[in-house]
């Protein structure tokens, strides 16, 4: 499974989490510990917001700890509010297409997981997106295509109806197929201003989440940076960690 962060506080540069830290994302590339995968070699890729209206991303297909550029950017831009994201295919194409985060328009987006069955409920699923949307999907992973359900459902009017609304039609197209295989995921989203995380999953064994906020610093992490578990939080299974435009952060039950 893929590894990712947020953060959302005063400006940092990207290498004080990518590359700083004891267990840093690229350490996690490398050798995570709480993924049913221990590399996550499969791409990579950074999104994060400055001074202009959209964001900024980087993908490449390269594995992140492989890529020179990632490490000359990481250690030039400075940003309040960004994302990154190690790739491990669940059996899509590695494609910078495919590499998170997604964008459309302010949002950014990024998953860890997978759908049960998605080969088989794909084209159903591809379905579902408004041709408006449909004609902006340029990857082929149930990632992308649960982000624009997401969008399809009013992401800018209500995140957390929208993200309840995907949910629901991923299991219902897996209800009326009779796929047994679990949908799991982890994702991070963002409009620039608030932050949404969430954590779910169909079984038992929801994909690992952690938060931590630090002096009004928020950072949220598939797994701890440091050798401190214990003052990173778990987000609990089935809830979305919301970070408001105020800087608050709080615990709301996905209503799937």
């Amino acid at each position: 499974m893929c590894r990712w962060l947020t953060y959302r506080g005063d400006p940092i540069y990207l290498e004080d989490l990518l590359f700083a830290p004891r267990y840093s994302l690229i350490e996690q590339s490398l050798h995570a510990r709480k993924a049913a995968v221990a590399t996550n070699g499969d791409g990579f890729g950074v999104g994060w917001y400055a001074e202009r209206d959209l964001p900024g991303t980087y993908r490449d297909i390269l594995p992140a700890w492989n890529d020179p550029n990632l490490r000359s950017i990481a250690h030039q831009v400075r940003s309040g509010l960004f994302m990154a994201h190690v790739r491990a295919s669940t059996g899509t194409a590695t494609s910078r297409a495919n590499c998170h985060p997604f964008a459309n328009g302010r949002w950014l987006f990024m998953h860890n997981g997978q759908i049960g069955g998605y080969a088989k409920l794909r084209r159903r699923l591809e379905a579902l997106i408004p041709d408006a949307l449909y004609e902006q999907r340029l990857g082929t992973t149930d990632s992308e295509a649960i982000f624009y359900l997401m969008l399809k459902h009013g992401l800018d009017r209500d995140p957390l109806a929208a993200i309840a609304a995907a949910i629901a039609d991923v299991r219902r197209l897996m209800r009326d197929d009779g796929i047994t295989e679990a949908f799991r995921m982890t994702a991070s989203l963002t409009d620039g201003r608030a932050v949404y995380a969430i954590r779910y999953s169909s079984d038992a064994e929801p994909p690992s989440l952690y938060w931590h906020m630090d002096e009004g610093r928020l950072t949220i992490v598939s797994e701890p940076l440091d050798e401190h578990p214990q003052k990173w939080l778990p987000v609990p299974p089935g809830h979305v960690l919301v970070a408001g435009d105020a800087g608050e952060a709080e615990l709301k039950i996905l209503a799937a």
